[in-house]
């Protein structure tokens, strides 16, 4: 092994499992479940090629027919959502793998043609910049502007954090290892979160505490369910995508991270996007249990920030699309695939499961073992 990504490769006990290893795969969203949201063959096998990773997160999962924002994305709801993850699950613990569920409610980022001719509904009325086209490559979600969506009475806010606490009881019935709340990228619970998107007088706005109420009550309704071990939680602190902007990030999230310090939930993600202030340094020091962090890091930044002791785990993304034997590549100091973008969000086997092991791999198309991801734009991502 290389000495300068052994950390990469320690075991590590986490919430309700041990892993074996530092190295996670982030939740991306990549529509291969069909139209009413149930895994498929292509999903098993997906996740059963990385089942290497220390830990799978897996794609956004919606927890209620409202939180659905885009075509073929898997649902945790019903029976047959139960079930075609129940198949997922059972394939990665054979391997030996441990896979957290992710839970995604887009609230106001949704549209009519997705909820059966409904209005999305969000924290406040305040519509997402209409010229705004956050995802362009390929991605299956109606091609037009977000609608303005509708507040949420206090009564559906209740039913909602339900939602989350019935999609924690489906998941441990399907097998997964966990949970965790998508309280990133502009969705519902940043949604809670953020100044501009929160405009609310009542209990769930106004102060900090006021709008953290929303994301902290999902997280206590989902502990209920088998412990706050079962239960995590991704923050993506001051970052803009989807129109989401907060007049003092670093106070918002100081708070909500203190919060969920005091809950000893499983795990904090944490994606440092750019935004202007040092989101680990800062963020990191005031919780007290495992810490993931993501975005842009190789192997070697990867290794160095669990060698000195900021980050728990990393959790890698495009690398892992390419490459489903990353742990074995980066174990050994092996040449890397690149991923293909504009496969990102298709329907097939193509670009999901068709990447060969580093076996079968052409060595003039190898990237260097520590490459970094491919720069791309935030409005092509999932």
């Amino acid at each position: 092994m290389l000495e300068d990504a052994s950390s990469l490769f320690q075991p590590l006990d986490l919430g309700r499992v041990t892993l074996r290893n530092r190295m996670a795969m982030a939740p991306m969203t990549r529509h291969r479940s069909t139209l009413e949201g149930v895994p498929t063959a292509l999903n098993v096998e997906h996740y059963e090629q990385r089942a290497g990773l220390g830990l799978i997160v897996s794609e956004g999962i919606y927890p209620s027919e409202r939180g659905k924002g885009y075509i073929f994305t898997p649902g945790l709801c019903n029976a047959d959502h139960v079930a075609g993850w129940r198949r997922v699950t059972d394939a990665v613990h054979a391997k030996g793998g441990a896979l957290f569920g992710q839970i995604m409610h887009v609230g106001r980022l949704s549209d009519p043609l997705m909820l059966r001719g409904e209005q999305p509904r969000g924290a406040s009325t305040v519509q997402p910049d209409p010229k705004a086209r956050h995802y362009t490559i390929n991605c299956p979600r109606p091609k037009r502007a977000y609608p303005e969506p509708r507040a949420m009475t206090h009564a559906e806010i209740l039913a909602t954090i339900d939602d989350f606490r019935r999609s924690a009881e489906l998941a441990l019935e399907a097998g997964f290892d966990g949970v965790e709340i998508h309280a990133a990228s502009g969705y519902l619970p940043m949604q809670f979160l953020s100044t501009n998107t929160n405009l609310r007088k009542d209990e769930w706005g106004g102060s900090v505490e006021k709008r953290a109420a929303f994301l902290l009550a999902c997280v206590d309704a989902m502990a209920s369910v088998a412990g706050p071990g079962f239960v995590a939680v991704k923050l993506s602190p001051g970052w803009s995508f989807h129109n989401v902007f907060d007049d003092d990030p670093v106070a918002t999230y100081s708070y909500v991270v203190k919060e969920l310090s005091r809950r000893s939930i499983a795990y904090l993600q944490l994606g440092d996007y750019a935004v202007g202030w040092d989101v680990y340094g800062t963020l990191r020091p005031l919780f007290d249990g495992p810490a993931m962090f993501v975005a842009g890091f190789t192997r070697n930044s990867g290794a160095k920030a669990i060698a000195d002791g900021r980050a728990d785990m990393i959790a890698y993304g495009q690398a892992v699309i390419a490459n489903p034997d990353l742990d074995r590549r980066y174990r050994e100091g092996l040449g890397i695939n690149a991923p293909d973008i504009s496969t990102y969000y298709t329907q097939g086997r193509e670009g999901y499961n068709d990447y060969p092991p580093f076996e079968e791999t052409d060595a003039s198309r190898l990237l260097p073992t520590d490459s970094a991801p491919i720069p791309i734009s935030p409005d092509t991502t999932g």
